[in-house]
């Protein structure tokens, strides 16, 4: 047997700025200029219709950007707009659209393929672009609060197949992420809100300070004030990058998945209900169950449970879903068929990350199904109260 080692080195670059498009911003021109191209790069720039709808001099900054900067960026043609949301990755006639984009527009290896949009939009184009030619040089530009603090900044890449969260995709280090704050500014309260809760996971694995620090600032959030917004967009897209690049699995060869912390039941929950919950929304409930959960298997101390739950609520996320005791497709309830899913998605034994206490994360391989269910069933009761 011949056996060699083949080592690779990644850079992942992110990167946080107001109006990138504006000609007096290098940004772009520098990070083109990283590469020493022998010739100007040529770019093909793809954007979700919802952030062209809610940018409508979107196309006229970025020629007006190309113009000024014509010694380092060829465009190449206009921008391809393609469908934003989630369903856009149920529909692979848009992977073989952005294909022909590519290739109609002539371009290679030394190319760059730029998209602009939400995640699934990111998720779509970037999947094109690294299996195109093998794979071609991508920027990411997340213009939501969930892309740009957690799936934007982060390596991979997919779309929906099978009716299975992202059973066909990649792993591949974009060239740069760029994160702009100022398409936050154009989001529906919803789309605004929505990253929030990747920004309290992550600081419940990772960083005790972090999430005393959403504790304090949790009205300002509730009220989705520009400058609270960025500042937890920009730390969880910190503490996110912080994972994946020092966290020893970067493309995720082994079984755990630490910062999908309550995603198992937050991907089951989006499958049910056609993604009308949002990524968001979802997760925001996956937690809330993972955290009742590691109360009743005595993991977590209520006092602690309740105050991360209140947190939650307190910035406007519900923490229940009554599809989620809705029948499944084998007659169980549909929360336990999220489950085997999501082991299956991961592969090897099933690693479900719980929290011990703020600030650190506990890796388990069985659940046990009752008090799963009873967790669900002390959340709808919660929400009784509540209302």
């Amino acid at each position: 047997m011949l056996e060699k080692k083949i080592r690779l080195e990644y850079t992942h670059r992110i990167l946080f700025t107001r109006e990138v498009f504006a000609p007096a911003n290098t940004m772009i021109r520098d990070l083109l200029l990283l590469d020493q191209p022998q010739k100007v790069p040529r770019v093909l720039i793809f954007a979700d219709d919802q952030v062209m709808a809610a940018n409508p001099r979107l196309s006229i900054d970025i020629r007006n950007y190309a113009r000024a900067h014509a010694e380092v960026i060829d465009l190449a043609g206009e921008v391809v707009v393609i469908p934003g949301g989630e369903p856009c990755k149920n529909d692979f006639s848009l992977v073989q659209h952005c294909w022909h984009a590519i290739n109609d527009t002539g371009l290679d290896r030394h190319s760059y393929v730029f998209v602009i949009g939400g995640g699934a939009a990111l998720d779509l184009v970037c999947f094109a672009a690294s299996t195109a030619h093998r794979g071609i040089r991508h920027v990411r530009f997340p213009t939501t609060t969930l892309s740009q603090g957690d799936g934007g900044v982060g390596v991979k890449n997919g779309v929906n197949f099978f009716g299975k969260k992202n059973w066909v995709g990649s792993f591949a280090v974009p060239f740069a992420v760029v994160n702009d704050f100022t398409f936050l500014e154009s989001l529906t309260e919803r789309g605004r809100r929505n990253g929030i809760i990747e920004a309290i996971k992550v600081a419940l694995i990772r960083d005790k300070a972090f999430f005393e620090e959403i504790e304090q600032i949790a009205d300002a959030l509730a009220h989705l004030e520009q400058s609270a917004l960025e500042r937890v967009v920009q730390r969880s897209a910190e503490l996110h990058v912080e994972h994946i690049a020092m966290g020893g699995d970067p493309f995720e060869l082994g079984s755990a998945r630490p910062l999908d912390f309550g995603h198992w039941a937050a991907h089951k929950l989006e499958q049910i209900t056609h993604f009308e919950v949002t990524h968001g929304e979802a997760v925001a409930i996956g937690m809330a169950v993972d955290l009742i959960y590691s109360v009743k298997q005595g993991i977590l101390d209520a006092a602690t449970g309740e105050r991360v739950l209140t947190l939650i609520e307190r910035i406007g996320f519900e923490t229940y879903h009554p599809d989620l005791l809705s029948e499944g497709k084998t007659g169980e309830p549909a929360i336990l068929e999220g489950l085997e899913e999501f082991r299956e998605h991961l592969g090897g034994e099933l690693t479900v990350t719980l929290v011990p206490k703020i600030g650190h994360k506990l890796e388990v391989h069985e659940m046990n199904r009752q008090h799963i269910l009873e967790a669900v069933t002390v959340l709808a009761e919660r929400r009784m109260m509540t209302a």
